[in-house]
């Protein structure tokens, strides 16, 4: 019986160790970054000095009076404001409301000290994207460290114990067997490992990690956050939407009365670059990509008569003889250089190859943009209803949109984003006509009964609002 009390012992003090290193942890940036991209970075820029949906986290610390203000706001802004009434609390919800912050009622005070050193980090240049560098979307996607060798280390530590459990608990069933006066042989090693048990086991394990891929995997199909494919025409959000100031819904006005959001026809873009014909950025290098995707001569200011019918020589008379007259006004020359010929056969190429694929064998016809956000097909979700209904905003979802000159995918846009946003976001009941059939929750508005309604009160959590 000592004898198994002390291997026993032994055992459990070495499990106690193993796992003492792998629960041991203290405040570092390193997990702060982890955390700042998983819980943060959808509403806050990642350069932590420009503002976004959220304010610049720069310097966060010293905008409260103390650090237990500042994370009982972390956990829960919407109590400070309308329980506490914390000053800054107020000042925050005044100068952003109504988007309201996401409640982190989980994160310990070791998680948020580590969220803070990794913002102040990135923000004074110590660590990360330096302070006044690129913002979000040219900074990409915080990189996640791989912890994957330490996880190995662990399992390789833990099959070892295991190993060693089994051959004392072995030889320990030997000694028992001989007390008792039977003649028992002790198993090999191989003998142990091949035991029904242990195979048992691992058939097991092997259905539930193969269970937990397979469903991992689906429901991250489709799904990139911080996707960023090129698109075969150079367009900037940042100048339409940031310099140039047009809405979102000019050219995506889908959004406001449908389900989609729609992909702009070429139509679209000539209504200002039929008079705007040469490029702030890349001269006609990109535009002569939409005119010649839709039969428009910009030399003429024509459309071309059946335009999918000419050869694709014709073609590329037409629009190289466009790039050329250009070039020659730009360079004030009488006829084309190298340089210029060197253009003109590099734009065409690049015509060609922007808008033909295996598929598509000619240029002309719809440009067949990189579909970026997608959703799996039992997901229903209707632009209108968000966007017209409900008052949100595309930056809501789809970030600083002004700010991209190369759009990405965002936010996360996975169920568990989706449910956060309804549960927290506030319904816009005053002067809105699709909310009206609601007379009790506008009663007990109005009597102070509850001081707002959330997308959940009104059935936003309910399976088959979004799978019917």
């Amino acid at each position: 019986m000592i004898y198994k009390h002390l291997n026993i012992n032994k055992l459990l003090t070495l499990l106690l160790v193993v796992f003492s290193f792998s629960l041991y942890g203290q405040a570092s940036p390193e997990a702060g970054k982890t955390l700042f991209k998983n819980y943060c970075a959808t509403c806050h820029n990642k350069n932590m000095v420009s503002d976004m949906t959220g304010p610049a986290l720069a310097g966060v610390s010293e905008r409260w009076d103390s650090e237990e203000n500042l994370y009982a706001w972390i956990r829960n802004s919407q109590a400070m404001i309308f329980e506490t009434g914390h000053p800054r609390a107020l000042e925050l919800w005044a100068e952003y409301k109504p988007s309201v912050m996401t409640a982190f009622p989980q994160l310990t005070d070791e998680d948020i000290a580590s969220t803070i050193l990794y913002i102040n980090g990135v923000a004074d240049g110590t660590f990360g994207v330096v302070a006044g560098g690129p913002a979000v979307v040219d900074a990409g996607p915080v990189e996640e460290k791989s912890n994957f060798w330490l996880y190995a280390l662990l399992l390789g530590i833990l099959a070892l114990l295991a190993a060693l459990l089994a051959r004392i608990i072995n030889n320990l069933d030997v000694l028992a067997a001989t007390k008792e006066g039977k003649d028992v042989q002790a198993k090999t090693l191989m003998q142990s490992l091949t035991s029904k048990g242990v195979v048992g086991f691992l058939i097991f394990g092997l259905v539930v990690f193969a269970g937990y891929t397979t469903v991992t995997n689906a429901t991250n199909l489709g799904r990139q956050q911080g996707y960023q494919p090129h698109q075969p025409i150079k367009f900037s959000h940042e100048t339409h939407a940031g310099i140039n100031k047009i809405d979102c819904q000019y050219c995506h006005d889908g959004a406001r009365r449908s389900k989609h959001s729609v992909i702009p026809a070429a139509n679209t873009c000539m209504n200002c670059h039929k008079a705007i014909k040469v490029g702030s950025e890349y001269g006609t290098a990109e535009l002569t990509k939409i005119y010649a995707s839709i039969g428009y001569n910009p030399s003429t200011d024509k459309y071309l008569e059946n335009y999918e019918d000419i050869s694709t020589e014709d073609y590329k008379e037409i629009y190289s003889k466009w790039i050329e007259e250009q070039y020659l006004v730009e360079t004030g020359l009488a006829e084309l250089d190298t340089e210029g010929k060197n253009i003109v056969k590099s734009q065409w190429d690049d015509i060609v190859s922007s808008l033909t694929n295996d598929q598509k064998k000619k240029v002309q016809g719809p440009i067949e943009w990189i579909r970026i956000h997608n959703l799996p097909d039992h997901v229903y979700f209707n632009h209108a209803q968000h966007v017209t209904v409900g008052g949100v905003q595309c930056q809501d979802c789809h970030g600083a949109i002004e700010k991209m000159e190369v759009v990405q995918q965002h936010s996360p846009l996975s169920m568990g984003w989706c449910i956060n946003c309804h549960r927290k976001t506030e319904v816009l009941f005053k002067d809105n006509e699709y909310y009206e059939s609601y007379s009790q929750y506008h009663e007990d508005l109005q009597s102070g009964k509850k001081e707002k309604v959330t997308v959940a009160d009104i059935g936003g959590l309910e399976c088959q609002k979004c799978h019917y």
